[in-house]
């Protein structure tokens, strides 16, 4: 007999309005938008380094002046931004960004546009995770190409009570379960809300653990898909607070079951003219030279690469043999337990060719992950690095002396290990800029030595009664 699924609510998630002003990205265009939508104020959004969205409102009839001259804000108490002694910086909106939040139609409307972070001097802000990412993109485009990126955010649900988040996930379905799935028409009032964001979706179903979802976007260019990730998490947990539930990207909420993971998908265009870089018919794998040297790279800088893409103490419960996360250094076709995979393709479709990088989690900060990611490809290019050979075997049945002997690396275990990789790591640091690789292992430092001083429940019911 099917589960009775949780009632939808009379929500204003789903509410029908244009995602982007028609006539294009101009002020003008957009003012017109504004107005024939009923826009009362606009939300000027940016993110800190951890990827936290931060947000200044303004009346829309301020807009216009904005436009044409940004808006000032003081930096000093943003994570990762500046000291008290140098905190102006200003707000430049990205127009194309421009979307009104569809649980606000009707009642204060209120559109949003994602900015850059600019220093007084009209310098772009060294803090600002956007910056990072269009530096290694303009970089590459030196070299005549593009980068293309696809992130899959797992998330779970949980009931929401009068005392906060139950300590249990939604539903007890499992993968691509249909008549258990409590989430069914949540993740549709989700789609929805996406889409009035200028988001097209392209599948939803339910994951592997207990209470996980998974919903997949378009892939594209990397920046418009850091936007997208960045918007995906706050406009999912605006929908599921709509249920009573909250939604959250937090790597391994749960214990004993799958945690959620953020597979990025990746591949090169031209500058210039249409095609897949990372393209060879002749080649066993289907790829490229650039394509191996760029995941070459990768590998190379896999533990450096773990403190960006994998921020969190809590990532590291996650990182684990056994859960289908990856934490063995090595690229295969059909093994799911390597670090990265090069999925199977239709021969009629070999523009769908990509490279999966199966370790990044959903709680990082998407600019910051792609600017790392693409920067350690881009080592790889540049040195023309070989790749090593393919593992198809199940690495999780491997033993140490069979990872020493296949000389495959380990991900780091810990936060700790992490951030020590990180610090070693040039490519790593010189991609981030040191304003925000410092500021990034600062606070990771921090949390890391706060969770190390910290005596959990599992340490007393273990020990308390015998020592």
């Amino acid at each position: 007999m099917a589960t009775a699924r949780t009632a939808k609510p009379a929500a204003k998630a789903t509410a029908k309005v244009a995602a982007k002003p028609a006539a294009g990205p101009t002020k003008a265009s957009v003012l017109k938008a504004c107005a024939d939508l009923g826009v009362e104020f606009i939300d000027l959004q940016f993110t800190d380094v951890m990827g936290i969205v931060k947000s200044v409102t303004i009346p829309v009839s301020v807009f216009g002046h904005v436009i044409d001259g940004g808006q000032w804000i003081d930096g000093s108490s943003i994570a990762g931004f500046t000291r008290i002694a140098e905190s102006d910086m200003y707000l430049e909106p990205d127009l194309s960004t421009f979307a009104v939040l569809p649980w606000t139609a009707g009642e204060h409307t209120t559109a949003r546009v994602i900015c850059w972070v600019y220093s007084p001097n009209g310098d772009p802000f060294a803090g600002d995770p956007r910056h990072v990412l269009k530096r290694q993109l303009d970089r590459l485009e030196k070299m005549g190409y593009t980068y293309n990126t696809g992130p899959e955010l797992e998330f779970f649900l949980f009931e929401q009570g009068e005392r906060g988040v139950s300590s249990m996930p939604h539903d007890a379905a499992g993968y691509f379960d249909f008549s258990t799935d409590l989430g069914y028409e949540v993740r549709k009032d989700m789609v929805h809300a996406l889409k009035a964001m200028g988001i097209d979706v392209e599948a939803s179903h339910h994951e592997v653990a207990i209470g996980q979802h998974e919903i997949d976007f378009e892939y594209g260019p990397a920046l418009a898909t850091a936007d997208r990730a960045t918007t995906f998490k706050y406009v999912l947990k605006a929908v599921a607070q709509d249920y009573g539930l909250h939604a959250t990207f937090m790597p391994k909420p749960v214990e004993g079951i799958n945690g959620s993971g953020m597979h990025v998908h990746q591949s090169f265009g031209f500058v210039g003219k249409k095609g897949n870089a990372f393209v060879d018919p002749k080649d066993p794998y289907g790829l490229s030279k650039v394509a191996k040297h760029f995941i070459a790279g990768q590998l190379k800088h896999s533990r450096g690469l773990c403190g960006v893409i994998a921020p969190l103490v809590n990532s590291y419960r996650r990182l684990v043999p056994g859960y289908e996360a990856p934490v063995y250094v090595a690229w295969a076709r059909t093994n799911r337990s390597a670090l990265i995979r090069i999925p199977r393709i239709r021969p009629e479709q070999p523009n769908a060719t990509r490279v999966e990088l199966r370790c990044p989690d959903p709680s990082c900060n998407p600019y910051l992950a792609f600017a790392a990611m693409l920067a350690a490809g881009i080592d790889g290019i540049e040195n023309e690095l070989e790749l090593i050979e393919p593992v198809e075997e199940n690495l999780y049945h491997f033993t140490d002396e069979d990872l020493k002997r296949r000389n495959i690396p380990v991900l780091p275990a810990t936060l700790g290990e992490a951030v020590h990789e990180m610090q070693k790591d040039a490519v790593i640091r010189e991609a981030l800029g040191d304003h925000v690789f410092e500021k990034l292992t600062e606070g990771q430092t921090a949390e890391w030595d706060a969770f190390r001083k910290h005596v959990t429940g599992w340490e007393r019911d273990r020990y308390l009664g015998i020592y």
